[in-house]
């Protein structure tokens, strides 16, 4: 199994089937603008400029579960744009726990709990996807970015 059978909304009401990135890793994060962590958004754009042209994405998922999210997905992912630099794709606001999570994020949690639940407890939790679309590390909201380098490269060798 892999995350390729789910399909998501971009910001701009666009859908898609993750199949689209099929054969290249992608870092999947929760993100939040108003949460103290939102300036990883600069790193994690630094990830990825760094490693785009080997294909590698990040794809940010916004959640107002935490209630630090605006209410709009495309002033979310404007304020990511002009406040943080992102180019990377941002998704319309989605649950990422419960009932209503996002299909994606409840396969992405039972794939790789957390320390002590599945549940994601925090905005920028992150997932590491290999190119075959399986999960291979969770990292907690408070891992810097810059410190996933290592298991990005590792998926290059």
């Amino acid at each position: 199994m892999s995350i390729y059978k789910f399909e998501v909304t971009l910001e701009n009401g666009e859908n898609y089937q993750l199949k689209r990135y099929t054969g290249r890793p992608l870092l999947i994060v929760n993100t939040a603008t108003k949460c103290g962590l939102a300036p990883q958004f600069e790193k994690l754009e630094q990830l990825y400029q760094s490693y785009r042209d080997k294909g590698f994405v990040v794809l940010g998922f916004p959640s107002n579960q935490f209630h630090q999210e605006v209410k709009d997905s495309q002033e979310a992912a404007t304020a990511c744009r002009t406040t943080y630099g992102v180019t990377f794709p941002m998704h319309q606001i989605s649950d990422v726990n419960g009932d209503k999570a996002l299909p994606l994020f409840k396969y992405l949690t039972a794939q790789e709990s957390g320390l002590v639940t599945k549940a994601i407890k925090w905005n920028f939790t992150k997932f590491l996807i290999n190119q075959r679309g399986e999960v291979i590390k969770r990292f907690a909201p408070t891992t810097d970015p810059l410190k996933i380098k290592p298991a990005i490269e590792h998926l290059f060798d």
